[in-house]
């Protein structure tokens, strides 16, 4: 008995030294190496910067075939059906553009 005592003594004093040289508790410094880029991220969703370049794109792109249509002598069907396809989807490029934001924080859980 004294020999089985001993043995779970020893069994016990190696358990607790090997805790003591691997330290089994997680450390967690709260340094994340990505912290910049997700500010990053969050700033261009905040300003919107891609939505207002896509808009802006195509607003110059309604003015120049507006400006090319206006222009021809006698236009044709499928001229006038070009033309009424780019200003039709303008309408709702802006109004996807104008009802985004307040989705978004309906989805976000800010409202």
């Amino acid at each position: 008995m004294s020999e089985d005592a001993t043995n779970s003594e020893d069994v016990n004093l190696i358990k607790k030294k090997l805790e003591l040289d691997i330290d089994v508790t997680p450390t967690n410094k709260s340094i994340n190496p990505y912290e910049k880029w997700v500010h990053l991220a969050k700033t261009v969703d905040a300003w919107r910067i891609f939505p207002r370049i896509f808009v802006s794109v195509y607003i110059f792109l309604l003015y120049k075939v507006v400006i090319w249509f206006m222009a021809l002598p006698e236009p044709n069907l499928e001229q006038s059906a070009l033309v009424s396809i780019v200003v039709g989807a303008m309408a709702a490029v802006f109004g996807i553009y104008a009802g985004t934001s307040g989705q978004s924080k309906k989805f976000k859980g800010e409202d």
